[in-house]
């Protein structure tokens, strides 16, 4: 027992020995005795020829075999001598081992490098990245075993704070599921983001990008690691550049963001303006979190706010159903830092002037009454009873082509979930209790259309018994609602209906509408 004992930790030795030898440091010799730390080269010189061999390595089995010993050296070595500044003068020494450090990590990243697009005009097919996530795995695996003596040296040290951001960026480049990942690579990935929060006693990554008053966040120098990438004319290069930014912005949330804002903002416009719908939503979401999570004050200096509405208002004329879904939700919330919401203005005229609440809806009106394709009609519809909540008294100045796109929706089936009849209906009861003095001379054609409403969908035998339940009821509460507003106008027009022309279900329904409703 006690001689395998001597066998296993002579095994260490012998490697750190063979490495030495290999990049031609002293001491050559093999002795299977632990070397010690006096006699071993500094390892600022060790880390620098590591960093050359990662370099030059001129096959993938060269650069396999490498990087697995560079993670042998940083699990079995003594962590002493692993971050010692060799200069006598400390402040030097120190800057010169997290150089070291700096420049060896960057050497085992980039045996992963992921390859670059010729343009912007496609992605890379998946064969583009075949051996990538192979290589990736065990760079993780290299530098999670630095991470690991680093964390049990303590603290944040200058060593790890120098290295946090590329292994950072790194981690998150390949945690993701991509085309150059595999469930492989992800697991690795992941292990090193988790061996990254434990070495600097991060909580999660968000707590790694902000930080606290005990541990420093790394936003700054991440932003600095991705910053070459994402100019304008080489951000499309890398397909994985923009997923990484993505995920670091959204991670981020008020307060911490408001200071980064002037380097957060050009990004999140880069991707918005592109002309690839995934990398257009992708910015419009980097867009809608800034929105969030700025303070007003911040978001209109510089005219910033100005800006981001001009780059979502122009989505408005796409016909890309995913991107108009991201973008009338922003938009919704950045008005809401450029003006005050027209239903929170008092009663004067003059404090009744158009908008660009206003402009926004008109031109969504305008677009909803002539779209024909279903998922953006589904789009709209969902996004329409926000709008037309935070016009309040002021929807009254569009009730014209508000109604021709209710009564125009409402009478287009929208099977089997009928959501945009269901969004139609609120928006109708939300104009009724709003705008009600408006209603009165348009009672003879919305009642029309919800009755013929209630008769298609008491015969619609592909609807479930929960979305006819759901169409019914509110359908029933508009037609209450004209009621109410039209002072019992409808319940008058109701007694000429023709009952034999009703199924038992619609007559019980229409006998409900008994009382007037307050206005």
């Amino acid at each position: 027992m006690k001689g395998a004992a001597e066998h296993t930790e002579s095994e260490p030795s012998m490697e750190l020995s063979s490495l030495l030898h290999d990049l031609h440091l002293s001491p050559s010799s093999s002795s299977e005795k632990p070397l010690p730390s006096a006699s071993l080269p500094p390892i600022t010189e060790l880390l620098s020829r590591l960093q050359e061999k990662l370099i030059g390595s001129s096959s993938d089995a060269e650069t396999s075999s490498l990087i697995g010993r560079v993670e042998l050296l940083f699990q079995t070595a003594d962590p002493h001598w692993l971050f010692s500044p060799a200069s006598s003068n400390r402040d030097g020494g120190w800057a010169e081992l997290q150089v070291a450090y700096s420049s060896v990590v960057s050497a085992l990243i980039g045996c992963a490098a992921l390859p670059l697009c010729e343009d912007d005009s496609a992605s890379l097919p998946a064969s583009a990245y075949h051996g990538i996530p192979t290589r990736a795995a065990a760079v993780c695996s290299a530098l999670t075993a630095l991470l690991g003596t680093l964390g049990n040296v303590g603290g944040q040290s200058g060593v790890l704070l120098s290295v946090c951001p590329p292994v950072c960026v790194f981690s998150v480049t390949h945690f993701q599921d991509r085309p150059w990942t595999s469930p492989a690579s992800r697991a690795a990935a992941r292990s090193l983001q988790e061996a990254l929060l434990r070495a600097g006693r991060w909580r999660d990554s968000a707590h790694l990008l902000t930080g606290d008053e005990e541990n420093r966040g790394m936003l700054g120098e991440i932003l600095d690691v991705l910053q070459p990438q994402l100019s304008k004319d080489v951000w499309t290069r890398c397909e994985a550049v923009k997923f990484v930014f993505a995920w670091t912005l959204l991670q981020v949330t008020r307060p911490s963001l408001s200071p980064h804002l002037s380097r957060l903002l050009p990004p999140s416009l880069l991707l918005n303006d592109h002309y690839r719908p995934e990398n257009c939503m992708l910015g419009v979401h980097c867009l809608h979190h800034i929105v969030l999570n700025t303070t007003p004050a911040d978001l209109r200096q510089f005219n910033r706010a100005e800006v981001v509405y001009e780059a979502f208002f122009k989505h408005l004329y796409t016909s890309e159903a995913a991107v108009m879904q991201a973008v009338l939700p922003g938009l919704l919330d950045l008005l809401a830092v450029l003006e005050k919401p027209p239903s929170s203005l008092g009663p004067s005229p003059s404090h009744r002037k158009p908008c660009r609440h206003d402009d926004v809806l008109r031109l969504m009106l305008t677009h909803m009454e002539a779209e024909n394709k279903v998922a953006l009609r589904r789009v709209y519809a969902a996004a329409l009873p926000p709008y037309v909540d935070r016009m309040g008294v002021a929807v009254c100045r569009h009730l014209r082509r508000l109604e021709r796109v209710v009564l125009g929706y409402l009478e287009v089936r929208d099977s089997p979930e009928e959501t945009s009849r269901l969004k139609m209906l609120e928006v109708l009861e939300k104009s009724i209790r709003t705008a009600w003095p408006r209603m009165a001379c348009r009672v003879d054609v919305l009642l029309r259309c919800l009755l013929k409403l209630l008769l298609d969908v008491s015969v619609d035998s592909g609807l479930s018994d929960s979305v006819r339940q759901q169409l019914t009821n509110q359908t029933s509460l508009c037609i209450k609602l004209l009621d109410g507003c039209s002072h019992g106008d409808v319940q008058r027009l109701l007694e000429q209906i023709d009952s034999s022309c009703c199924s038992p279900e619609v007559l019980c329904c229409l006998a409900t509408v008994t009382t007037r409703t307050g206005r």
